[in-house]
């Protein structure tokens, strides 16, 4: 890194953890040299400001990369400022052991995207530098198997990125018995990964209470928000239990689906019992809880709800749902 840009950066980097306020552009723009120099008009004003703001988004994103926290605030009039709270970006005295050292090695592994994986590598070697043992190494192979979380959604790391600097979001969602998108305004709180498919919860605006989204149904770009959340965060967030709640794994009742011969197989990993009918399908016993109507209609023509009749008809209303488009 320059030195030039190692100093606008250090910098920055104090004007934000040194203010008890919000910071906007054209502070920080005065309050710092390098922005003062690039702001000096040599292509007219409208050029020195389009330098000026692609420096400052650049070395805004340098910072966050490092692991600085900065938080995005709007005030009251509409304008956007920065800050930098130090007891969101100071850590207490680390001691790990070896065990919990390849605890952490293993996670590092787990991400494929390249982001993500220079993301890990960095936190580790922080975590060497505030007292990681010495003598381990978090990268060395503990075992045989090699683990992996695939991500394919676009929205994946827009919406990591707003969970970790808590920024709302508005983005187009699909639900699985609609034909259309529609918007969403989401205070997002946190992913996880449940059965191969990503979830956000988050605070729905719009509605006015929690929710979950599955990526893969997000249509189009997440574009972010520059305001502060207007509800509070909760210390433990269930995304998978909520999930998995509607996916009927809480069930305490029993539906009988036909599935088609060799189709359904998550299905049929769900099945307490199972017989052949011939002609092509199976007859399939499976637990039947809240959401499982939306979970049938993903399979589409390979399944057919034979009872309970509210579970039936449920699948049934879904369906023409997504016929009438």
């Amino acid at each position: 890194m320059a030195i030039a840009k190692a100093e606008r950066l250090m910098n920055l980097a104090l004007c934000l953890l040194g203010t008890r306020r919000p910071l906007s552009k054209r502070e920080l723009r005065d309050s710092i040299e390098a922005y003062v120099e690039a702001s000096r008009p040599g292509q007219g004003a409208a050029g020195s400001d389009d330098s000026f703001n692609r420096m400052f988004e650049r070395d805004k994103d340098d910072l966050r990369e490092l692991g600085l926290v900065i938080e995005t605030v709007e005030s009251l009039d509409g304008e956007v400022g920065y800050l930098a709270r130090r007891d969101s970006n100071r850590l207490p005295p680390i001691t790990l052991d070896a065990e919990e050292a390849a605890a952490l090695g293993l996670a590092a592994k787990v991400w494929q995207q390249a982001r993500l994986a220079g993301a890990a590598s960095g936190a580790l070697q922080k975590l060497r530098a505030a007292g990681l043992p010495e003598d381990v190494d978090p990268y060395e192979a503990h075992s045989a198997l090699e683990p992996r979380i695939p991500v394919h959604e676009a929205a994946f790391e827009p919406l990591m990125l707003a969970c970790r600097d808590r920024r709302p979001v508005l983005f187009d969602y699909r639900k699985a018995n609609a034909a259309q998108p529609e918007p969403r305004h989401v205070e997002p709180w946190a992913l996880e990964c449940w059965r191969g498919h990503w979830y956000l919860a988050g605070f729905d605006r719009d509605r006015g209470a929690e929710r979950v989204f599955r990526l893969s149904r997000i249509t189009g770009r997440v574009r972010s928000r520059g305001a502060r959340f207007t509800a509070p965060v909760p210390d433990v967030v269930t995304v998978r239990e909520t999930v998995a709640s509607w996916a009927g794994e809480t069930a305490d009742r029993s539906a009988l689906i036909r599935l088609r011969t060799g189709a359904g197989y998550p299905l049929r990993a769900k099945a307490t019992g199972a017989r052949e009918l011939g002609g092509g399908w199976d007859e399939l016993e499976i637990p039947y809880g809240h959401g499982l109507d939306a979970w049938l209609v993903e399979f589409g023509p390979d399944v057919v709800v034979l009872e309970p009749a509210e579970l039936r008809a449920d699948v049934v209303d879904r369906l023409r749902a997504v016929a009438k488009g």
